[in-house]
């Protein structure tokens, strides 16, 4: 069995660059929504750190909430239709690591399970 761990990565679409100092935060949704972590993008659009690392995991339902409205306002640029983006994914004990990308801009978002 795989140990599992969480992290994620930040693409601006709208510049063609890693999203710096976008907040992300990490919430446990089981039993009761709980805020787990709270970290700030660097300069390659990634956190410092492992948003679960493998001695924290535990299986269950997580939301990942990024600023996406307040990065682009922060950037000089009209915030557009998009302000906090809401992941809500469940993970599974054993799955290894789940990376989460998320492309964005403005005014659009994709994501996938990256590896």
């Amino acid at each position: 069995m795989k140990p599992s761990a969480l992290s994620t990565h930040v693409l601006d679409t709208a510049n063609g660059a890693p999203a710096k100092g976008m907040a992300v935060e990490l919430w446990r949704m089981e039993p009761e929504p709980l805020l787990l972590r709270r970290a700030v993008t660097n300069a390659d659009g990634r956190t410092d750190r492992l948003l679960l690392t493998a001695e924290e995991f535990v299986a269950g339902r997580y939301e990942l909430r990024f600023d996406v409205g307040g990065y682009f306002s922060a950037g000089g640029s009209d915030p557009g239709f998009l302000g906090v983006v809401v992941l809500n994914v469940g993970l599974k004990e054993g799955a290894g690591h789940y990376h989460v990308p998320l492309l964005c801009s403005p005014w659009s978002y994709s994501t996938y399970r990256g590896s």
